[in-house]
């Protein structure tokens, strides 16, 4: 037991999902009802375990244990202070120690090793937990040994494209000038995806050591990180974090005394899903209108206010980490194929267990969504899976045996995207799913090109005849000359990969089509 002139540490998630099903209120609570029991305690607020059927989580320390009681809705608490759950007490939501928990067992969380686990704004917390020991390391490398190590750890872009992240590096520290920049796409904006917020939300020191590591990488001396609007909690984490970070002399001015100067400033945006386009982003920081640019050149070489810029996802920079601290070599050592070192993935959708899942590539989708989503949460049959968030692929039960690697996912012309697996029983329309990615598409396209901006909307209006059973056959073929077209005459991925949802849905379920 805890000495009783300590304080009880209980852990509350700031986490959004856990906040959006009463999490403030419970902390709120428990310290109300701990100061009437002349009980001392600390509320310390962390991030989410990732296991949102459970939330909110509520843990107390006990021994060096994190014991916890979960989903505890504010009307709970009073019982648990009758069941002592301060002292570790039995109730019907004790789950005992968090970590042994077997949803989080079976992961490896390499990216998300600290999410959980600490206070995301307490900096001191974030070393105890080998925060800022990379950076430290990387002061006493040369650039070119960093992105050696990158390169043997075969990082590939976490946001979607999966380009090799060393490249993206090595042309920034070779690129010419003068200033060069460091950008941070968070713009999390697929559906059925949330690792960037939970990082944002409950490790996001993580994130500023990666950006720092990065300046230092290829020259640059200045950050930004592009925030979705919709993250409030992520935004004062974030805040806060870099606040702490210049305080402590690990952003500003002759860092640590390296006489390296970077600085990292947070953007937030204004809600385009255009804008994860890495040139759209661009425009935006610049105040523009968030439209895609015509490349190259590239933002290596013309990126943020016409300077070298290395743009990366979120999960891609803060992979940074793992692969620096244990070499290039031994991260690669997790994965499958080409596809090398852990991903979060993300289960959303009629899952019975939601939530984030760090695991190699090479995980089956059926392993994913039943061993770890136990299925669906109606109890339904699953029916189908969409892979790669509003533009991913649709996936039927004869492909659920199918490994989460980049080429595999290629050859049935699918992507992985950012991670988003989003689960459907039996009572999923396909026909209502192709509409709607037309629809997110006329909806979201920033309207530069034409195939895009009009093709949208003349897939949409054909899949309106589609389901009401007009000249089906007709229509169908029309569906897959626009698909073509958008294909292929789209100026970026917006319009481009619109078809993967749609063709895929029209060759899975073909019977929902041709009738």
């Amino acid at each position: 037991m805890n000495k009783k002139t300590d304080k009880i540490k209980v852990y509350v998630p700031l986490d959004t999902t856990a906040v959006s099903l009463g999490a403030d209120i419970v902390a709120k609570k428990i310290s109300k009802l701990a100061k009437e029991n002349n009980q001392e305690v600390e509320i310390i607020r962390n991030g989410s375990w990732g296991m949102f059927w459970l939330e909110p989580l509520v843990e107390v320390e006990i021994n060096n244990e994190r014991i916890a009681y979960g989903p505890v809705a504010p009307e709970v608490v009073e019982h648990l202070f009758t069941s002592k759950f301060l002292e570790g007490g039995n109730h019907p939501l004790r789950l005992g120690d968090v970590q042994k928990l077997p949803f989080l067992q079976k992961q490896t969380r390499l990216c998300f090793e600290r999410v959980g686990k600490i206070d995301p704004v307490n900096i001191e917390d974030y070393k105890k937990h080998n925060g800022y020991t990379v950076l430290e390391q990387t002061f006493n490398s040369s650039p070119q040994h960093i992105i050696e190590e990158v390169k043997e750890g075969q990082l590939r872009g976490r946001g979607g494209a999966a380009f090799p992240t060393w490249i993206k590096l090595n042309s920034t520290l070779e690129a010419q000038g003068d200033v060069k920049y460091v950008v941070c796409n968070a713009d999390e904006g697929d559906s059925g995806t949330f690792s960037d917020r939970m990082v944002a939300e409950g490790d996001p020191f993580s994130l500023i050591e990666a950006m720092t590591i990065m300046g230092k990488t290829t020259g640059a001396n200045e950050g930004y990180i592009y925030l979705r609007s919709e993250y409030p909690v992520a935004k004062v984490c974030l805040t806060k974090a870099i606040e702490e970070a210049r305080k402590h002399n690990y952003l500003g001015k002759n860092i640590m005394g390296t006489g390296f100067d970077f600085d990292i400033h947070l953007r937030i945006g204004a809600g385009s899903y255009v804008c994860g386009e890495e040139t759209a982003l661009i425009n935006s920081l610049e105040g523009k209108r968030g439209i895609v640019r015509k490349k190259p050149p590239l933002p290596v070489h013309e990126g943020l206010f016409g300077k070298p810029t290395i743009l990366c996802n979120l999960i891609t920079m803060v992979s940074l980490l793992p692969i620096l601290r244990m070499g290039g070599k031994e991260y690669a050592k997790f994965g499958y194929e080409r596809s090398r070192g852990t991903n979060p993935f993300q289960l959303a959708g009629n899952v019975r267990y939601s939530g984030i899942v760090e695991v190699p590539f090479g995980i089956t989708v059926q392993e994913l969504v039943t061993d770890f989503g136990g299925g669906t949460f109606t109890g339904k049959p699953i029916k189908n899976i969409q892979i790669g968030g509003p533009l991913g692929y649709h996936m039927s039960p004869s492909l659920f045996d199918m490994p989460l690697d980049y080429e595999a996912f290629l050859k049935i012309e699918g992507h992985i995207g950012h991670g988003g697996v989003v689960v459907m029983d039996d009572t999923a329309h396909l026909d209502d799913l192709a509409r709607y990615a037309f629809r997110f598409c006329e909806i979201e396209s920033c309207g530069k090109c034409t195939p895009c901006r009009i093709g949208s909307v003349r897939g949409r209006e054909i899949m309106d005849e589609i389901i009401a059973g007009k000249d089906r056959a007709k229509n169908l073929a029309l569906i897959e000359e626009l698909c073509e077209t958008m294909e292929f005459g789209s100026m970026c991925a917006m319009g481009g990969m619109t078809p993967v949802p749609v063709r895929s849905a029209l060759k899975n379920f073909s019977e929902e089509f041709y009738q």
